[in-house]
């Protein structure tokens, strides 16, 4: 997908004509010829949309309401927070999700709706022309007001979950609509449940991801579009910087706080975050580099992983060079070595390696001016850790590792003593990130069903937030993403942002 500008502006609609692209929707409407017209805006400062609309309902035989949409094919995830405009006239007002057959009034759709009393359900119509007023045809959530919304459709079956801010996504039901084709229209919607009224509401953090299969072979088949992403990871609300169809990975937060590091194909770019063209950095000689690189806490070095050709493992190799560019100066002779780490006295460097022929990855630290390194941990056979990371402090070395059984947040003294487990939950969690001011960790956590050990590509995966003093920690993203998503330290210099790479994948 290339990248697209994307405008602000407000369109007055007729009850029926599709209007220009709003965002990334392509068409907007009202369905069903409401008494007063709807409309949508989107705030591209704020990648925020606004719909308005009225409608009688989206209920019996027939429906009201105002639509953004898209033309979707296949399976697909969509996935936004809501929330209501003012305090409303009828509690059955409703905004959410949906996907929809045509726009003939009457069609077969399937929606996930937020309604004004609070109600979170999940709606849908059979057939063309059928009627909706069996009360059995919705599955209502648990609880009220959840603002995350998420509708998948999985071939002929539509899945609705849904949250609260800083919570796990919910299983909240699901249906099969086999009168639903192939090609249908997904996008949001708005009703106010009185003709005579106009309801508005705000949505943002709007996301159509298309998910691939698990056995999904990327070295075959091609890698899936890449967002590189902001996060503030106080309010929740994310940015979209860039968009390519091309694979990219692991962002890096710049000194300055006005540029990201990422690195694609082998080589590594810079990026304003505001947006912009990538710049290619120099790394010399090194243009097979991965997603492990990062940069030193004074800001003047920068650490990469770069594959040397016919040695052990693939032969990732640390190395070291001037943040600006320049030549890089091998740190690790032995490979594979993939560089997590710096230490604060920016003279050390922790990184993750197998030895002596070993299939088993350990915690390694060594001086950038040379030496022996050290061991800090001494895995068995079947355990694993990855994504070691010194505190700002120099206190402690946080890393990931499955000793438990599952893949949890450890930390350990610098020398490798007093290793203790952080988190404790069904979730597999990779990649834990101090931020710079030493208060909070952020790391990304993988469902319950994958392998334990691994951390693949395009899965439905979460950021996770925690404080180091301790606590129970909260979401504060959900994307599709996994392996490249947040593998290295991509806090703001201010302690407020993330940056991450999601996948928007085949479109």
């Amino acid at each position: 997908m290339k990248l697209t500008l994307i405008f602000l502006f407000s369109l007055t609609l007729s009850s029926s004509l599709a209007q220009n692209a709003i965002g990334i929707f392509s068409s907007h409407q009202d369905i069903g010829n409401p008494q007063l017209a709807g409309d949508a805006i989107y705030d591209s400062e704020e990648q925020e949309y606004r719909l308005s609309g009225s409608g009688y309902n989206i209920w019996f035989e027939r429906d009201e309401f105002h639509f953004l949409y898209n033309k979707l094919e296949g399976d697909f995830i969509l996935t936004a927070n809501f929330d209501f405009e003012g305090e409303g006239v009828d509690p059955h007002r409703k905004v959410g999700w949906m996907v929809r057959a045509s726009e003939a009034e009457d069609d077969v759709h399937c929606s996930a709706a937020l309604h004004g009393d609070g109600l979170t359900a999940m709606q849908w119509r059979q057939q063309q022309g059928a009627s909706m007023q069996n009360t059995a045809s919705e599955l209502h959530a648990p609880k009220p007001h959840y603002q995350i919304l998420q509708l998948e459709r999985k071939g002929k079956t539509l899945i609705f979950r849904a949250a609260h801010p800083g919570e796990p996504l919910q299983h909240i039901g699901s249906q099969s609509l086999e009168n639903l084709p192939d090609k249908v229209l997904g996008g949001l919607f708005i009703c106010s449940h009185q003709p005579e009224v106009i309801e508005k509401a705000r949505i943002w953090n709007v996301r159509i991801d298309h998910p691939v299969d698990n056995n999904y072979n990327p070295g075959e088949a091609g890698w899936l579009g890449c967002r590189l992403e902001t996060l503030d990871v106080f309010s929740g609300k994310r940015k979209i910087v860039y968009e390519s169809g091309d694979r990219f990975e692991a962002p890096n937060w710049m000194p300055d706080g006005q540029k990201l590091l990422f690195n694609s194909k082998g080589l590594l770019y810079t990026i304003p975050v505001k947006g912009g063209t990538p710049q290619q950095l120099n790394t010399g000689f090194a243009n097979r580099n991965n997603n492990d690189h990062g940069i030193s806490f004074d800001g003047k070095l920068l650490a990469i992983s770069h594959h040397r050709e016919g040695m052990p493992g693939g032969g990732s190799t640390v190395y070291v060079l001037p943040l600006e560019g320049g030549a890089p100066q091998l740190i690790t002779e032995e490979t594979p070595s993939y560089w997590h780490g710096w230490a604060p006295n920016n003279e050390e460097v922790v990184y993750v390696a197998q030895r002596n022929g070993s299939s088993t990855y350990n915690i390694y630290k060594n001086s950038i001016s040379g030496g022996q390194e050290v061991a800090l941990t001494d895995n068995k056979p079947g355990e694993h850790v990855d994504g070691c990371e010194y505190s700002p402090d120099g206190k402690y070395i946080y890393y990931n590792g499955s000793q438990s059984g599952t893949m949890q947040i450890w930390r350990m003294k610098p020398d490798g003593s007093d290793k203790e487990q952080i988190t404790f939950d069904e979730y597999n969690d990779w990649f834990p990130h101090i931020s710079p001011d030493g208060k909070w960790i952020a790391f990304i956590s993988f469902p319950p069903d994958i392998e334990f050990n691994s951390h693949p590509s395009y899965k439905r995966v979460m950021l996770r937030l925690m404080p180091t003093s301790g606590g129970a920690p909260r979401v504060i993203a959900y994307l599709y993403g996994g392996q490249g998503t947040i593998n290295v330290p991509s806090w703001s210099p201010d302690s407020k942002h993330l940056s991450f790479v999601s996948n928007s994948g085949k479109q």
